[in-house]
């Protein structure tokens, strides 16, 4: 039976509820043994220690880096960032698990949501959509503050209450991270990927397939989280704060190796990234066709890839979580003419630009890209 609750509720940390504590000298003069007269004069007093108590703790958020009490995930205005981080990883890794089973009982119930202007088919199945209620309602269960954008929309079949909120506190994470981050929540989006690489997956192809969550803040890719539930391995990272010490990054820095570029790109919506990164580097140039935006960032982060090019149009979910990875790495992900991706918009979530990721030298393949001309398609 396919189970969408977590780890138990006992172990999750949502929100508290918090009093301001009274001070000592108030607190004394309460006996609720002792007659007091209290009069209009004293009750103004005490309401207005109270009044700013209750100021001090709201205007206590209003600086970028301030702290949170601890436990708490969110407050009416601003949410932790490690929290989110932690959550991010529970959320992946639950979609993971639900991807792996229904793959593993072929029960795909694989339909069509139509044709890409490519031509190429453009499946849905229920690993993604069932992904995605466990995803999506996870994270909004534990932050229903924070905006969370999917690229399925799918509710049929579910109570969201029903969805353990996702768990905000995570070993690795607290081994390499030490500090935290709070943010106003107005900030922050949060983009899903459910499962990364349908068609693959349709294909039985699972090298390929990936579930990521992405955590924005003011646009721009910050926490990235990349899922392999077929190879067991979760990749992750803050940009300023810290890698997973399970993600394997190329150290060479030298460029295109034996002078040879090593370019990855789509297998399903190619385009004519393999005709003009041929022009662009020469006809030697090594070509990978691969599924998945996931796969193939992490392709180009472990160094089995120079650079992976993309000349369509192409969904914001599936880029945000690679491109934070390689903000983290101090790596790029650009469109051609080397503007920065912004993910600030649920309404605009489509990448037009294409695309060009790279670990190190990401001028030098942005110089010889110069030429590819961008089309458009899904």
């Amino acid at each position: 039976m396919l189970r969408l609750d977590s780890p138990k509720a006992d172990d999750v940390s949502g929100p508290a509820i918090v009093r301001p504590k009274l001070s000592r000298p108030i607190a004394a003069t309460m006996n609720l043994g002792a007659s007091v007269r209290i009069n209009k004069l004293g009750i103004g007093i005490i309401g207005g220690v109270l009044l700013m108590i209750v100021l001090v703790y709201r205007n206590s958020g209003g600086s970028e880096g301030a702290e949170m009490p601890e436990g708490m995930a969110q407050t009416a205005s601003r949410v932790s960032l490690k929290k989110l981080l932690a959550a991010a990883i529970d959320a992946a890794d639950r979609g993971g698990k639900i991807v792996y089973q229904i793959r593993e009982e072929a029960t795909l119930h694989e339909q069509s949501k139509g044709k890409t202007k490519e031509g190429a088919n453009d499946p849905v199945t229920d690993g993604d959509l069932k992904s995605h209620l466990a995803m999506f309602y996870s994270i909004k269960n534990a932050f229903p503050g924070v905006e969370v954008i999917s690229e399925e929309h799918s509710s049929n079949a579910i109570n969201p209450q029903e969805v353990a909120p996702a768990v905000t506190s995570n070993e690795e994470v607290n081994s390499v991270i030490t500090d935290d981050l709070t943010v106003p929540i107005e900030d922050v989006r949060v983009w899903i990927d459910p499962l990364d690489a349908t068609q693959e997956y349709t294909e039985n192809l699972r090298q390929y397939v990936t579930t990521m969550v992405c955590v924005a803040v003011k646009g721009i890719a910050t926490i990235g989280v990349i899922n392999k539930p077929f190879s067991n391995f979760i990749a992750w990272g803050w940009a300023g704060h810290g890698l997973s010490p399970k993600l394997h990054i190329s150290k060479d820095q030298a460029g295109p190796k034996d002078d040879i570029a090593h370019i990855i790109v789509s297998r399903s919506h190619t385009g004519d990234v393999e005709v003009v990164a041929k022009s662009a580097f020469g006809d030697k140039t090594n070509i990978t066709q691969a599924g998945g935006a996931g796969y193939k960032t992490l392709a180009v982060i472990q160094g089995d890839a120079d650079a992976y090019v993309h000349s369509t149009a192409i969904k914001k979910w599936d880029l945000c979580a690679g491109n934070a990875i390689l903000n983290a790495l101090k790596g790029k992900m650009t469109t051609l003419d080397g503007t920065s991706i912004d993910y600030s918009s649920r309404e605009m979530y489509k990448n037009e630009g294409g695309l060009l990721a790279t670990l190190y030298n990401h001028d030098f393949y942005l110089e010889k890209l110069k030429v590819l001309k961008t089309t458009k398609s899904h």
